[in-house]
């Protein structure tokens, strides 16, 4: 384990050593992940939208008792629970929360006052600005290249953008696996770096040998982004699963997604009354339609099918697709020291590449 080599707005923010965050992955994204990101330095996220209230509670208290470093949960802000969810983080002292959608001024504050940094993830500057003005700490900018919900902006060209639009700490995420990513990140002036699939890719990620074997056999073409998973572009691993969705028509989708609907109601704990009021949300948020709405019931129970239960005939497995440049599966503390080690040479070598002109 590697001390502190380069030290940023964010490490200092966070109060972790390095640079490095894992973010929240659905059913990937556990004590035992997130644990072993925090023991090797950097901030490691629960996923927490895949998780029950009481479930997310059990969450917090394994990885508090696997790591004294710091840790964060990811939220849906505009889950029905959201307000209670961010009481368990204050209760339990979690450092980081972070949103995959905007949350309200008044959580920001109320989190803020506790000491927790507040961390949204967007993608869009618009979207830095209004979270900015909202009080968010940082931000995480995805960019196309990313796995999950993503937009079709690349990571370059999105990140200056938002850099260019906010002076708070920014952590770049999509296609960053190594230490060239890094200190090409933090030469764009970010303040560090987000990785979903290079942590999936980890001997400490519990998600089945077998499904880690699958993603290593995908090259840089092995990524599809998708819409008729759960009405939203989601890039996905190349599977026959997911072909055989692209192809089908919505007719042949609906008894599926009525089934998996059930089953997320079944797994979830909730009540129609929530899937419900959820579905309001989807909608008045993202601007979702009735049937993507039902699309995204989907989605929990078809990414545990893959990434829980390695069922990948009837799971889909949600990948970036730096998956076509992995090769294979290191522990997180060996994973977060070499890229640490290898961005601190690469940031050696470019500045010994300035030319400085001889005054006399």
């Amino acid at each position: 384990m590697i001390e502190q080599l380069i030290r940023t707005r964010f490490t200092d923010l966070v109060g972790v050593r390095h640079p490095i965050v894992q973010t929240g992955m659905g059913w990937v994204s556990g004590p035992r992940l997130v644990s072993a990101t925090a023991n090797a330095g950097g901030l490691g996220i629960l996923a927490s939208a895949t998780m029950s209230f009481e479930e997310l509670r059990a969450a917090i208290l394994e990885t508090k008792s696997r790591t004294d470093a710091p840790f964060g949960v990811n939220l849906r802000a505009d889950a029905g629970d959201a307000e209670a969810r961010c009481d368990l983080l204050i209760e339990h002292g979690v450092k980081v929360a972070s949103f995959a959608l905007a949350p309200k001024e008044a959580l920001i504050s109320r989190l803020k006052d506790h000491g927790i940094v507040v961390m949204p993830s967007i993608g869009a500057a618009k979207h830095a600005v209004k979270v900015a003005s909202w009080g968010a700490d940082a931000v995480m900018v995805q960019g196309g290249e990313g796995g999950g919900h993503t937009g079709p902006v690349p990571t370059s060209l999105l990140l200056p953008t938002v850099l260019d639009a906010v002076d708070i700490p920014v952590i770049a995420a999509g296609g960053y696996f190594d230490g060239r990513g890094l200190a090409a990140a933090l030469s764009y002036g970010a303040a560090g770096i987000g990785m979903g699939t290079r942590f999936l890719l980890t001997s400490d990620s519990a998600v089945p040998q077998a499904v880690k074997e699958l993603y290593l056999g995908h090259d840089l073409n092995g990524t599809v982004v998708t819409a008729k998973v759960d009405g939203m572009p989601h890039r996905m691993l190349r599977t026959d699963l997911v072909e055989s969705v692209e192809a089908n028509s919505t007719l042949k989708r609906l008894g599926p997604t009525a089934r998996r609907t059930l089953e997320f109601k079944r797994t979830s704990g909730m009540s129609w009354v929530q899937l419900l009021q959820d579905g309001r949300a989807m909608k008045r948020t993202q601007g979702r339609t009735l049937g993507q709405m039902a699309l995204a019931a989907n989605t929990p129970t078809m990414l545990k099918a893959g990434l829980v239960d390695g069922d990948t005939d009837a799971g889909v497995l949600a990948c970036g697709q730096v998956v076509g440049v992995i090769d294979d599966l290191p522990s997180c503390e060996q994973l977060i020291d070499r890229i640490v080690t290898g961005a601190a040479e690469q940031l050696e070598r470019a500045a010994g590449a300035v030319v400085r002109p001889v005054t006399t």
